[in-house]
C-alpha cells in the first residue's frame, strides 16, 4: 500500500508519497505566501494551505496506482492560531508561531497567573509564539473575532478538517498550545476560564497514529481517491520529524536544522524541566518528550545569504571556512526574538567581534556557529536535568551541509547520526497514516524498520576544546546584552 505524509511548513507544503516498506516513491512541494504586516508580526491565510495542498496532491499521485493509497497524515507548523466561524469560514489570516505580538499576553500569563500555576495546569510557561496567548491578543485587540469563534483550530488540524470534515487535533500539536494538560492529555479547564473559551471550541484529542475519519467524497473524487482513504490525526512539526527519524522511545534524540531549530529528546515517561525552559510535550509515538526549540535557525542563514550577501550559492560560501573553532566573531541568532530557553521576544540578531581583517567567511562561520551554540544552551539544560545524551539524529534543509553538521558534533561534543532520508516531518508523517492503517503495529516498531543510519559525524577532539572555550563566552553575550534589547524595543 502506499501512504500520504504532507508537512505544513512555514514557507512551504511538502507532499510525500511512501510505500509500506518506507521506501519514498515522489516528492512534491508548493509554496505559498508569508506576511508580515506590523514588525515581529507573521501571518498566513490558511486557504493558500490547502489551495496548494490539493494542488500538490495531484501532482504527487499524477503517475501512481492511486487504487493503492491508503492513508494520509500530516506534520505541521505548531502554535499557529486558526479561527473558523459558524460557516466554517476563516475569520482572519492565522497568527503563526514565529509571531512577536503577544509580549503583554505572555506576560500577563507568566506574571498575573503565574508560571507555577501555567506548569501545573498545562506542564507550561507561556511563550509569545504559544496560542493560548494569541487568543487572548485577539480577545482584547479584535473583540468582534473573537466574538465569532466557532472552531479553534492548529495549521494542519485545518488541513485534515478540510480532507476529513473531523474537527480534531493530535496530543503533540495540542500540547503547544498552552490550553492542554500535558500529563493527563486533555483540555485544560483552568486554560479555557482563563483564555474565554469553551470546550466545544476545541477539536477532539487523537493520539498522532489514530485514523480521524475518512477523504470525503467529493474529495476523493476529484483526487481520483477511494473513499476508505483514511485521514490520519498526524503530529506537530517537530514530533512529526522525531518519528520520521526514529527519534521514539526513551532517551532518543533528533536535533532539527530548519526554519526554526530544535533539540528534542523522547521519554516514556512524563517530566518537566522545573524552570520550564524546555517544553514539556506529549510524543507522537504516545509517550512524551522535552524540547527545546529556537525561533531562527537555518533562516538565518537563508536571510544572511540572500538577503545580506545576495547569493544562493550556499555551498560555495561554505568552502573557504577550514579552521574550526577558531573564529573571533559571535553572532547571536535571535532574528524573529527567541524562545527556549530564553523567552524573549525582544531579543535580537546581533553581531559581535567585528576588526578590520574580519571576513566574509568569517561572518558567515559566525552565522552557523551561533545556531550551533544556541542549540547548545538547550542541550544544557538537558544536561541539567540529569539526562545524559551521547548522540544525536539530524535533520532539516541545514542538516544537508556536511561543514554544519561537524559544527553541531564539535560544539555539543557528540555524535551526529545521518538518516538515509532527510524528510523529517512528511516522512514522519507518511509512517503514522502507516501504523493508523495497520501497516506496521506501532510508532516504534515503524521507526525500527524504516528508518536507517547512512552516516555518524564524530566530535573532533581539538574542535570541541576549541568550541568549549568559544562556547562559554558566547553565552555571557545575551545576559550583557539583554537589557539593550528592551530599549531597542521601546
Amino acid at each position: 500500500m502506499l501512504y500520504i505524509g504532507i508537512d505544513l511548513g512555514t514557507s512551504a507544503v511538502k507532499l510525500l508519497l511512501m510505500n509500506g516498506a518506507g521506501g519514498i516513491e515522489k516528492i512534491v512541494s508548493r509554496e505559498y505566501p508569508l506576511y508580515f504586516p506590523e514588525p515581529g508580526w507573521s501571518e498566513q491565510d490558511p486557504r493558500d494551505w490547502y489551495t496548494q495542498t490539493i494542488e500538490g496532491l495531484k501532482e504527487l499521485l499524477a503517475d501512481c496506482d492511486k487504487s493503492q493509497v491508503a492513508g494520509i497524515s500530516f506534520g505541521g507548523q505548531m502554535h499557529g492560531l486558526v479561527i473558523l466561524d459558524d460557516r466554517d469560514e476563516v475569520i482572519r489570516p492565522a497568527i503563526l508561531w514565529n509571531d512577536g505580538r503577544t509580549g503583554r499576553e505572555t506576560d500577563y500569563l507568566n506574571q498575573v497567573i503565574g508560571k507555577e500555576k501555567l506548569s501545573q495546569y498545562t506542564a507550561n510557561i507561556a511563550f509569545a509564539g504559544f496560542t493560548a496567548p494569541k487568543l487572548l491578543w485577539v480577545k482584547e485587540h479584535e473583540p468582534e473575532n473573537f466574538a465569532r469563534i466557532e472552531k479553534i483550530m492548529l495549521p494542519k488540524d485545518y488541513l485534515a478538517y478540510c480532507l476529513s470534515g473531523t474537527f480534531c487535533t493530535d496530543v503533540s500539536d495540542a500540547s503547544g498550545m498552552l490550553l492542554f494538560d500535558v500529563e493527563h492529555k486533555c483540555w485544560s479547564r483552568e486554560m479555557m476560564e482563563i483564555c474565554g473559551v469553551k470546550e466545544s471550541q476545541l477539536a477532539r484529542i487523537f493520539e498522532s497514529y489514530e485514523a480521524v475519519g475518512t477523504l470525503k467524497p467529493e474529495l476523493s473524487r476529484e483526487l481520483g481517491l477511494s473513499e476508505t482513504v483514511k485521514i490520519v490525526a498526524g503530529a506537530g512539526d517537530n514530533a512529526a520529524a522525531a518519528v520520521g527519524t526514529g527519534t521514539v522511545g526513551d532517551g532518543s534524540c533528533n536535533i532539527s536544522l530548519g526554519t526554526s531549530g530544535t533539540i528534542f529528546i523522547s521519554s516514556e515517561k512524563f517530566g518537566v524541566d522545573q524552570n520550564n525552559a524546555l517544553h514539556a510535550f506529549a510524543h507522537a509515538d504516545g509517550h512524551f518528550h522535552l524540547m527545546g526549540c529556537m525561533l531562527s535557525a537555518a533562516s538565518c542563514n537563508k536571510w544572511w545569504m540572500e538577503e545580506i550577501l545576495k547569493t544562493g550559492e550556499y555551498g560555495k560560501e561554505q568552502e573557504g571556512i577550514k579552521k574550526l573553532g577558531s573564529n573571533q566573531v559571535y553572532f547571536l541568532p535571535y532574528l524573529m526574538g527567541e524562545r527556549s530557553p530564553h523567552n524573549n521576544p525582544n531579543a535580537r540578531g546581533t553581531f559581535i567581534g567585528m576588526t578590520m581583517d574580519t571576513t566574509r567567511e568569517d561572518m558567515t562561520q559566525a552565522v552557523l556557529e551561533g545556531v550551533a551554540f544556541a542549540l547548545r544552551d538547550s542541550f544544557e539544560v538537558a544536561k541539567s536535568l540529569g539526562i545524559s545524551i551521547e548522540r544525536t539524529k539530524i535533520c532539516g534543509g541545514g542538516a544537508k551541509s556536511p561543514l554544519w553538521r561537524q559544527m553541531i558534533a564539535d560544539i555539543l561534543n557528540i555524535k551526529v547520526d545521518i538518516p538515509k532520508s532527510e524528510e523529517g516531518p512528511a516522512m514522519g508523517g507518511a509512517m503514522l497514516a502507516a501504523v493508523a492503517c495497520g501497516e506496521y503495529g506501532s510508532v516504534e516498531e515503524a521507526a525500527a524498520r524504516i528508518v536507517e543510519i547512512v552516516d555518524t559525524v564524530e566530535p573532533i577532539p581539538e574542535n570541541a576544546a576549541r568550541y568549549e572555550e568559544r562556547y562559554q563566552k558566547f553565552r555571557q553575550i545575551y545576559p550583557t546584552v539583554k537589557g539593550l534589547f528592551e530599549v531597542l524595543q521601546g
